[in-house]
């Protein structure tokens, strides 16, 4: 032992080695206690709902809070976004511990929403893509998902109306939001550019990268596919085919990345909406969003948004869609900030209600933070 521990005294990498391996122990015995803690968690609360209590396994408030008070006592020299992702990644694992999570996505595997999925909830869980944004909301609704993710609005492309308008026939609330920076990279099993005759892609993603493809694959046959993921899965049968994705489906498929970061827009920026039950509980950083419609005579819209004025809320969004029930009606999805416990919201939304023909809240959570 005394010859090991001079060779140690005379080799700092070797004593540093051991430091790390010791604290390694301690991080993984700490972990089996916080396991130990979740699964204490689960028991109470299955006590509490067969005493007709009903408390969520799940409850994405108490999760942001603890994320930002993580970044906030973060003291380096690890980043504070790297330390939220591996706790992410930690209260992923516990929580699958208590109840399997299972969240609905836009599919097939590698889309951005998978991601988005991913990014919210961690690894621990079982995401499930399905076809189209409908089937998202109604196997949520049925209860054969937990929760579903859904895109809603991209910086250069705009709103994706078809979420909104499913929206307007539903009972499901946002429960959260996710925010991500969207880089595309071109996917094929192409030797170089001049070999690719056909690139396969989602419409926004074609859109997102109008100009480098006018630049560089100008004669190339472009085509709509579903999703990204679908793109790439297509772009595995022919070596003159390309897809536009992300990185995690040229990994899911296994297909070499011949360009990275096309979008023509450095900040191209797609927002999730995170979707269930119930809306989350108040974190003092939130967001609400409603379904207003006015009633028809002068001055409506300005009468519709007084209230939150008058009250100094800070509206973020407003989107109008065709009612669909009557021709030339609109209806309004405004965003606001605040939770609708929060007494100055409720405030203002109780007038607007009054104002209103038509009035529903759609959810009230925490307002996500956009990674670099």
């Amino acid at each position: 032992m005394a010859e090991e521990n001079s060779k140690q005294d005379k080799d700092p990498l070797a004593q540093v080695r051991t430091d790390i391996n010791r604290i390694d122990e301690q991080i993984q015995d700490l972990l089996n206690q916080r396991a130990a803690c979740a699964l204490r968690v689960a028991d109470i609360k299955v006590q509490s709902k067969e005493a007709g209590e009903n408390l969520p396994m799940y409850r994405p408030e108490r999760e942001a809070t603890m994320l930002r008070e993580i970044a906030e006592r973060n003291e380096g020299p690890m980043p504070d976004d790297a330390m939220q992702r591996l706790f992410r990644e930690i209260i992923s694992a516990c929580l699958a511990l208590q109840q399997e999570q299972k969240i609905a996505y836009l599919g097939p595997a590698g889309t951005y929403t998978q991601t988005a999925a991913l990014k919210h909830f961690g690894r621990s869980v079982n995401v499930v893509p399905l076809s189209t944004i409908d089937e998202i909301f109604r196997e949520v609704s049925v209860g054969a998902a937990n929760f579903g993710v859904v895109p809603i609005e991209n910086s250069t492309e705009g709103i994706v109306t078809h979420t909104l308008d499913t929206f307007l026939d539903s009972d499901l609330k946002i429960c959260g939001e996710v925010v991500m920076r969207i880089h595309h990279n071109l996917i094929s099993s192409a030797k170089d550019l001049s070999s690719i005759k056909t690139v396969y892609a989602h419409q926004q993603g074609l859109a997102q990268c109008r100009e480098w493809l006018n630049s560089h694959l100008p004669h190339v046959d472009r085509v709509i596919v579903s999703s990204n993921g679908e793109a790439v899965r297509i772009a595995q049968n022919d070596a003159s085919f390309a897809a536009i994705a992300g990185e995690s489906a040229a990994e899911i498929y296994g297909l070499p990345i011949l360009e990275t970061n096309i979008e023509d827009m450095s900040n191209n920026t797609t927002r999730f909406l995170i979707i269930g039950p119930a809306h989350a509980g108040s974190t003092g950083n939130d967001k609400t969003s409603i379904l207003v419609s006015a009633r028809n005579k002068p001055g409506a819209l300005f009468e519709l948004l007084k209230p939150l004025a008058m009250n100094e809320r800070e509206m973020t969004r407003i989107e109008s869609r065709p009612s669909k029930t009557t021709a030339w009606e609109y209806v309004f999805f405004l965003d606001v900030l605040g939770h609708v416990d929060d007494a100055p919201l409720a405030r203002s939304l109780r007038a607007l209600e009054d104002e209103a023909a038509l009035f529903k809240v759609l959810g009230s959570y925490p307002r996500a933070v956009l990674d670099a």
